[in-house]
C-alpha cells in the first residue's frame, strides 16, 4: 500500500468487498462487477476473530471478490488513534487467511453521513441501528470505487 494511492494493489477488474470494522459489528458491502456501485451486503455480529474471519472468507467466495477495502477510522485531524491500530491489526491477522489484497480507505464521517441520510429518510432509530454498519461499509466502498474510476 502506498500513501499517495492506497488502492494501487487492487486488481483492475472483479468485485470488491468493503468492510466497516466496529467494536461490536462488521458492516459488509460489495461492489458490482463493473465497479460502478457499492451495495450493502450484511452486518456481521463480532464474536471471536476466527469466526469473524471465517464469515468474511465465506462472503469472499460467495461474491467472488478480488480485493477488500477496509475503512480506516482516522481522527478528524488525520492522525491515527487506537481504532486505527485495531483496524490495522485486524488486516494483519486476516491477510494470511486470504490471498487477496487489502487496501485501507479513509472512513472519516462515513457513519455520521449515513446516519444523516437515514434520519432524512425518516428511518426509525431501531431500524437505523440494524443497517448503519452495512450502509457505512457501502459508503466507504463507494468512495474507493469512485477513486478507482478516476485513476
Amino acid at each position: 500500500m502506498t500513501d499517495d494511492n492506497p488502492l494501487a494493489l487492487i486488481p483492475p477488474s472483479g468485485k470488491i468487498l468493503g468492510l466497516d470494522l466496529g467494536t461490536k459489528t462488521i458492516g459488509v458491502a460489495v461492489s458490482d462487477a463493473m465497479r460502478y456501485s457499492a451495495s450493502p451486503l450484511e452486518t456481521i455480529k463480532r464474536t471471536k476473530f476466527t469466526q469473524d474471519a471465517d464469515r468474511i472468507i465465506e462472503l469472499i467466495g460467495e461474491n467472488q471478490a478480488v480485493a477488500i477495502i477496509l475503512g480506516l477510522p482516522l481522527n478528524m485531524d488525520g492522525s491515527e488513534g487506537p481504532r486505527v491500530q485495531s483496524t490495522r491489526a485486524f488486516a494483519r491477522n486476516l491477510a494470511p487467511k486470504i490471498s487477496l489484497p487489502i487496501a485501507f480507505w479513509d472512513e472519516r464521517l462515513s457513519t455520521s453521513a449515513v446516519t444523516r441520510m437515514m434520519i432524512e429518510a425518516d428511518l426509525r432509530r431501531d431500524r437505523r441501528a440494524e443497517v448503519v454498519d452495512k450502509l457505512a461499509a457501502s459508503y466507504i466502498l463507494q468512495g474507493a470505487l469512485d477513486r478507482l474510476r478516476r485513476g
